[in-house]
């Protein structure tokens, strides 16, 4: 049976977190039975590993000239490894093996998802006169004998299956999209690809492991309605993502797009529409410098990155969409529940929200997959690093005692604070929210106006855009009358119909 995800991209270590990955030159049959234990009781529901046999590593890392296995050899192998499966673990485990070329080179690739049945143990040695069993967890990037604080903690686990991995019982395997799926694996370039054509719909879930059942009952798991079902809402309602816009405290103004579908799909095109209508940049040049200074008033990298989180660990049992909120100075997204407890209030306010327990661990390996999330346990750190590169405030990161929201906010950057938005196109079509200026850039654009002749504060606000004369405007007419850079005509200012002159020194 192909496995989803290709050699290629598991090798490039792209994909898949180091921690998941596990190469091994040869057949060690006692390290790999170990590792299949670990990978599949999967501590931290990160969801399980893959071990690479033909595959050399340094520090970690697959050398360039790797032997591979010797390709008769393949075949014995696959059968060594189901009778591991049923004779070396309690309870029985079955993880996935497929053969497969990589640089002319036959490689054996074993996949072990999380399996339900935790906790899992192995037999402790090969020898057929003793038959001692013992968990096994992965440390980072190596497999060890679980002390007794981790068994209790995989008993735990046991009982608790992440939500994503369930079984939809209101669901039937037609509720999924053949088509989305096949795009899916065509995106990561699966050697399932290649079977599409003639392959049924039951096996091709199956073989992604996104349903589980019988040949005569079987269902989709909750994570493969989330990617690719026709109607993701019929299962999980408020599924989707909330854009809103709000120029004005009032609500006056207020712009909102909704972002729905599978859940990559939603997660893309929200991030498409933030990028091209809230991001705006802002370039300073600088007297005796060739390179100008350029800040943004939210740096995309890290919208991109909470987002993305969001997606990633919001609970799709709770009826609420993800929330991103656009104000005069501030964007904020918000999602339910918050950060498990094993994050303190003080990681929080530090910035160090490392979580041992992912809350979807397979929806992070389809969006890993999709390249649409990082690395366990990356995004705070992507995140504070955008914002300095940007010369931003750090974010403000919130919750509550009972940890039932997650709220990140980001602060607009200094250079775009007491700006007026400018113009507002809204259509059937495209809603793009308002470029900025600054008051600098409202002075030299009065003064532009001002130079081709003389005009009332109501005709220069239209020429420069503006719906209305607002506050910010009348403002830098003050300022610049007070500078004696320009004044107005008539002897009476307030008069609308009062022409301001440029004067001439």
């Amino acid at each position: 049976m192909a496995i989803p995800i290709s050699i290629d991209r598991l090798l490039s270590q792209r994909i898949v977190e180091h921690s998941r990955i596990e190469y091994k030159k040869g057949w060690n049959r006692l390290e790999i039975l170990h590792s299949i234990c670990a990978f599949a009781n999967d501590i931290d529901n990160s969801g399980g590993g893959y071990i690479i046999i033909g595959v050399e590593a340094e520090n970690g890392i697959p050398i360039q000239q790797f032997e591979g296995l010797p390709y008769d050899s393949l075949d014995r192998l696959q059968k060594d490894l189901l009778e591991m499966a049923r004779s070396k673990m309690r309870p029985e485990y079955m993880p996935l093996a497929e053969p497969v070329e990589y640089q002319g080179r036959h490689l054996l690739l074993i996949w072990v998802p999380g399996g339900y049945d935790r906790p899992y143990k192995a037999s402790s040695t090969l020898a057929k006169d003793k038959s001692e069993f013992a968990h096994y967890v992965r440390r980072y990037s190596n497999t060890v004998k679980a002390n007794d604080r981790e068994i209790k903690e995989l008993h735990a686990l046991g009982e608790d299956i992440p939500f994503d991995d369930r079984m939809n019982r209101q669901a039937k395997l037609e509720d999924l999209s053949f088509n989305r799926m096949a795009n899916y694996l065509t995106k990561v370039r699966s050697a399932l690809v290649e079977q599409l054509d003639n392959m049924p719909m039951r096996d091709m879930a199956l073989s992604m492991r996104i349903a589980t059942g019988p040949i005569e009952y079987t269902q989709p798991l909750n994570v493969g309605l989330l990617f690719f079902a026709n109607n993701l809402e019929k299962f999980f309602r408020e599924a989707h993502i909330e854009v809103t816009y709000i120029p004005d405290p009032t609500g006056e103004g207020m712009i909102e797009r909704e972002f729905t579908g599978p859940l990559d799909e939603q997660l893309a095109n929200a991030l498409l529409y933030l990028k091209s209508s809230v991001v705006a940049e802002m370039v300073h040049k600088v007297p005796g410098q060739a390179e100008a200074v350029r800040h943004f008033n939210y740096p995309y990298e890290a919208i991109e990155e909470a987002l993305s989180n969001a997606v990633y660990h919001k609970s799709y049992q709770i009826a609420e969409p993800i929330i991103v909120r656009i104000e005069k100075d501030s964007l904020s997204i918000l999602s339910n529940p918050g950060p498990d407890r094993s994050i303190s209030d003080d990681d929080l306010q530090s910035f160090h929200m490392y979580s041992k327990h992912n809350r979807n661990r397979r929806n992070g390996d389809f969006l890993k997959e999709l390249e649409l999330v990082e690395e366990k346990n990356t995004g705070v750190p992507t995140i504070i690093k955008a914002l300095e590169a940007n010369g931003s405030k750090p974010p403000l990161f919130e919750t509550d005692e009972e940890r039932s929201y997650f709220k990140a906010t980001f602060e607009i950057h200094d250079d775009f604070k007491e700006t007026e938005t400018v113009k507002t196109v809204t259509g059937v079509n495209t809603r793009n929210i308002a470029k900025r200026r600054s008051r600098a850039q409202i002075k030299e654009d009065v003064i532009g106006v001002l130079m081709g002749g003389d005009y009332s504060q109501n005709e220069v606000s239209k020429k420069l855009g503006y719906s209305s004369v607002t506050n910010t405007f009348i403002a830098v007419i003050k300022e610049l009358v007070a500078d004696e850079i320009i004044a107005f005509k008539a002897e009476k200012p307030n008069s609308p119909k009062a022409k301001l002159t440029l004067i001439k020194k």
